[in-house]
């Protein structure tokens, strides 16, 4: 062993202080210091990006919301001057029977169509399993009718109905009996309406239970295979429990939509004959537009959405029986 030895490397020496019990370290601050000012820069830059969309939310949601509040407690012609007259409007409007036929008409249009676009879109998508052979092919056709403008549906729809048309000619041939004038007949009218509304609308709930049906475990649907269930017990115990979130949301957006109809009884039968087939929303606009009574109009529609309110509080509060969360 010689006596010259390389001198070790020299090391970077760090000091690290020990600060006694219950005394507090020191802490560089810059880092936090600098922080609420990056974070208020981010802040700005998001309001900037969210100001276009915020604006128009304000100019054409929230004030015309408040505006039309306004308006249902005030006679306001479509010309002229307009004054301030309570709940008048709302007085006149409940003491109106035209207005309570339109509620029932309403009524029961959605007790009719709710549950039959339920029924068809989810046998629709139940039948449309992995097991069917180009089912993607299915899927479109079934949603065409959906993404089809409803002025053009509402065409086609008025061919079927009228008479010696589709139907009238296919039973002529057939039993050699005439069909039912549908458009103008009392008791046909709104089934008419609520058919065609079905066809028209189906599609969207059935993607959306198609796409739930297959989110469902195959190990729970194996399990209960193997424990005899038969494909019904299968279904009801098994998979309807895994979709009640999106048949519960199905069920929330089309009740809304529902009491909102419009375009088909105003282009099939203008809420004839007579008024049976006259809707909520279709009278709102026959006031306003046609009768040019704003303040009366302001008021139904605000009828209507306390309806549709009352109604969608009471379905999330039954949620909790029959939806189950994972």
């Amino acid at each position: 062993m010689t006596t010259e030895q390389a001198a070790p490397a020299e090391e970077e020496v760090v000091t690290v202080s020990v600060a006694a019990p219950g005394t507090a370290v020191a802490v560089d601050e810059e880092p936090e210091a600098r922080r609420p000012v990056e974070v208020g820069r981010r802040s700005w830059w998001g309001a900037a990006f969210a100001a276009p969309h915020s604006i128009g939310l304000a100019l054409f949601t929230v004030v015309p919301i408040v505006a039309s509040l306004v308006v249902s407690f005030m006679n306001w012609p479509m010309i002229g001057g307009h004054t301030w007259t309570g709940l008048a409007n709302y007085r006149r409007l409940f003491d109106d029977p035209i207005f309570w036929v339109v509620v029932r008409n309403t009524a029961e249009y959605v007790i009719l169509y709710v549950p039959l676009n339920l029924v068809v879109s989810l046998g629709l998508a139940a039948w449309l399993t992995p097991r069917i052979r180009h089912r993607h092919i299915f899927r479109v056709l079934f949603f065409i009718p959906t993404i089809t403008p409803l002025v053009a549906n509402v065409v086609v729809w008025r061919m079927l109905y009228q008479p010696d048309g589709l139907i009238d000619a296919t039973l002529q041939s057939t039993l050699g009996e005439h069909a039912p004038n549908f458009l103008a007949d009392d008791t046909w009218a709104m089934f008419a309406v609520v058919a065609m509304s079905v066809w028209a609308g189906f599609g969207y709930n059935m993607l959306i239970f198609s796409a739930a049906l297959d989110a469902v475990p195959d190990s729970q649907i194996e399990a209960a295979q193997l424990d005899g269930a038969s494909a019904w017990r299968t279904f009801w115990h098994v998979k309807f429990p895994a979709i009640s979130p999106s048949i519960f949301f199905a069920t929330m957006m089309t009740l809304i939509t529902s009491f909102q109809v419009f375009t088909q009884p105003f282009l099939l039968t203008k809420g004839g004959p007579g008024t049976e087939t006259e809707t909520l929303v279709q009278y709102i606009y026959n006031t306003g537009f046609q009768n040019q009574r704003l303040g009366l109009a302001s008021a139904g529609a605000w009828v209507l959405f306390v309806i549709i309110l009352g109604i969608t509080a009471v379905q999330f509060l039954g949620q909790k029986r029959w939806v189950h969360y994972e």
